[in-house]
């Protein structure tokens, strides 16, 4: 294990950027790379919540992402996400890295989101207005890598929140933070043109009317076919976004239950890698969606790049 090398949540930060994060995804995305040919990762509830095993394998790497997801650990001032990343020889299955796995995950996570729908984001000449739900470790992955992304200004950014006196430091340094399910949330929605959901939640957040047409929507937050985050009458005349078919109609929620409502087809769904490669592209009046749930190919495409660059 002396040859073993270690990157702790400082170092994953310090090492990859946002934008890097992205790049490194839509470059795989280009070659022949697709979330499609993934391995299945398998999630097994437990007493504190569930277990995920996420496995795949690009090249020289083998990479294995053991996620344990507490959903208590809130309530006790510790992450909900604890996570490991090991990555092995592809030929002789040695171990040779060991990544914080919640740190590499909030990097992958925003950064797949921002590489399915950035083609979109061209739409937008004049700074921006953001709303993102939840203000834990993905809310604010999400809120850096758009920074990081963007060719434009941020001209506000706004988090939502349940508990907004439970809010640290960090994100008021982000942007403004507001309660959840109040006026001053419906005006900022009427506004903004890039919404992120990063919430637990399992019942909609908004009405789908306060989203202006044109709107770049994110949803991350669950992978339960069971909950979702986004009101099934935004998909109505949207363009939704989606890792991998197969994926999303098992766990995509968002997806899932607005195929059942009657307001989604799922002929319609465009996997991000046609988008992000420009075989599909949305008019600029038109809200695009993208439902992500996270697949194990997408953490090690990251992964790959943050050793290289450690």
């Amino acid at each position: 294990m002396d040859d073993v090398k270690t990157l702790d949540t400082e170092t994953v930060f310090a090492t990859l950027t946002p934008a890097e994060a992205v790049a490194s995804l839509r470059e795989a995305l280009a070659g022949d790379f697709d979330p499609s040919d993934d391995i299945p990762r398998t999630i097994s509830d437990i007493s504190a919540g569930n277990m995920i095993f996420m496995p795949s394998e690009i090249g020289n790497w083998v990479g294995v992402k053991l996620a344990g997801v507490s959903v208590g650990n809130p309530e006790r001032g510790l992450p909900r996400i604890m996570a490991q990343y090991l990555m092995y020889d592809s030929t002789t299955l040695e171990l040779r890295t060991v990544i914080d796995g919640a740190a590499l995950t909030t990097l992958r996570t925003s950064a797949v989101s921002l590489a399915a729908v950035e083609p979109a984001l061209n739409r937008f000449t004049q700074p921006v207005n953001v709303v993102i739900f939840g203000a834990g470790p993905q809310g604010t992955g999400h809120a850096d890598t758009i920074a990081d992304v963007l060719n434009v200004e941020l001209a506000d950014l706004t988090f939502v929140v349940r508990s907004p006196n439970q809010v640290t430091a960090d994100v008021h340094d982000r942007g403004r933070v507001l309660q959840a399910q109040t006026a001053e949330v419906d005006a900022a929605l009427r506004v903004a043109d890039i919404v992120v959901t990063a919430t637990t939640a399992s019942e909609p957040l908004f009405s789908a009317d306060l989203v202006k047409p044109g709107a770049v929507v994110m949803a991350c937050g669950s992978h339960d076919p069971h909950s979702r985050e986004l009101p099934a009458e935004l998909f109505t005349s949207a363009m939704v976004i989606v890792e991998d078919l197969s994926t999303v109609l098992r766990e995509g929620g968002d997806v899932v239950l607005a195929i059942a409502d009657g307001t989604l087809d799922a002929e319609s769904l465009v996997t991000m890698k046609r988008f992000s490669n420009g075989e599909i592209t949305a008019q600029a009046d038109q809200t695009v969606i993208f439902k992500g749930s996270g697949m194990s190919r997408e953490d090690l495409a990251v992964a790959t790049r943050l050793v290289g660059k450690a």
